[in-house]
């Protein structure tokens, strides 16, 4: 009884981050926001989603826990990937009037020593 209760507590925690993953998508005026408001989310709320199953199908547990280590590993070095290539491939973040990019600096100390 105890464990059902935790996981249903850990699966309605984890589709609300789900939900407000995909609002945060929605929401964000760029690309590299838009993936931070996604990985973030959807790392937290895809690993409260299966845990909380884990929890409601003991024989399955380990099993999904597997899983969610795999999620909290791929996630943010994806997401890491996709907003580099992103920023290489010309994609400059939102910023209001007298933002500084701060990669900006680094890419170029990049550039210079190769």
């Amino acid at each position: 009884m105890v464990l059902e209760i935790i996981g249903y507590i850990l699966v309605t925690v984890g589709v609300l981050f789900l939900f407000l993953g995909a609002l945060g998508i929605f929401r964000m005026p760029d690309v590299f926001t838009r993936l931070q408001a996604g990985t973030k989310a959807t790392t937290l709320g895809g690993m409260g989603t299966i845990i909380g199953i884990g929890f409601l199908q003991p024989d399955w547990f380990w099993k999904l826990l597997i899983i969610a280590i795999f999620i909290a590993i791929s996630n943010p070095i994806s997401s890491h990937a996709l907003a580099r290539g992103s920023y290489k491939k010309g994609m400059r973040p939102y910023m209001k009037e007298g933002g500084i990019d701060s990669y900006a600096d680094v890419q170029n100390s990049e550039e210079d020593a190769q």
